[in-house]
Parts: structure tokens; C-alpha cells; sequence
């Protein structure tokens, strides 16, 4: 009867040390897999307009791409860069953005950004749009999910 208690005891001890390096494991892929997104913003659009921009700082801890984004909100959305050649602002999109491992990307007016094509309802000033960053690294695609908060329009944010 005695034994019993023993023998389930040293299972589970057995068990568990044979799990910590599954666990260590895991836990530095989990590490490895760190996307910090900080200040994601979409502007506020008027009644019938049908895009928007989407700005916020993304950081991988390796190195990474950016490769695509999508939102329920939207029927399209696309990674943007704006840039003034000769006095023009041209507007072209990029198909990823690089992702230096510990650098910060800053997505933001006159730079790089999202745009968010077909939206499907007006964005009022503190609605929140749900975003998918779909990001490369060690060539697997990790999704990243992304709250923006909507903001109203003043001056360039």
C-alpha cells in the first residue's frame, strides 16, 4: 500500500526531468518568435471613404520581413512607402520591409506605412481595427495580431 504512493511520485519525477528540455526548448523558440508591436494608430475617415493608413513601430529581436497585413476590416491591405523625389511625394508599394534583428521600423506618414484598401465602415475617432502582420523569419511565417486604435485626423501624427 506504501508503495503505491512511490511509485506515482517517481513517475512524476521521472517525467518531469525528462520534460525540461522540451520545456527549455520551447521557451527559446518562444523567445526567438518575439514581435513587438507599440503605437499602432489608423486615421479616422470620413463617411464614404474607402482607405485609410495604419502607423505603428514593429521590432523582431531577429532579423525578419514584414511580408503581408490584413484586417476584416478591409478587402486589401498593402505595406506603402511615400518619398519626395524633385519636390514630388510619390507613393509606391513595397512587397516586404526588412526587420533588423533589435531595430526598431518606424510605419508612419511620408515613410513607410499600410494602407488599407475597401474598408468596410467608417473609422471614428476610438473605434479599434483589428490587423494580421503576417512576418517572415528563418524562413517561416509567423502571424502577429495587432489592435489599432483609431485616431482623428490632425496635422501629420
Amino acid at each position: 500500500m506504501n508503495e503505491y504512493p512511490k511509485t506515482i511520485s517517481t513517475r512524476c519525477l521521472v517525467i518531469g526531468y525528462l520534460l525540461l528540455p522540451v520545456l527549455i526548448a520551447t521557451k527559446a523558440i518562444a523567445a526567438d518568435a518575439t514581435i513587438q508591436v507599440t503605437e499602432a494608430l489608423v486615421r479616422a475617415t470620413v463617411p464614404g471613404q474607402a482607405v485609410a493608413g495604419v502607423y505603428l513601430k514593429l521590432r523582431s529581436d531577429q532579423t525578419a520581413r514584414l511580408v503581408a497585413v490584413n484586417s476584416p476590416l478591409a478587402k486589401k491591405a498593402e505595406i506603402h512607402s511615400m518619398s519626395n523625389a524633385g519636390g514630388v511625394m510619390r507613393m509606391r508599394q513595397l512587397k516586404a520591409v526588412d526587420l533588423p534583428a533589435g531595430e526598431t521600423q518606424t510605419f508612419e506618414p511620408n515613410g513607410n506605412h499600410i494602407m488599407l484598401f475597401g474598408i468596410t465602415q467608417q473609422l471614428k475617432p476610438g473605434d479599434k481595427v483589428p490587423l494580421t502582420l503576417t512576418i517572415e523569419k528563418k524562413g517561416k511565417k509567423v502571424q502577429v495580431p495587432v489592435v489599432a486604435q483609431v485616431r482623428p485626423v490632425i496635422g501629420d501624427q
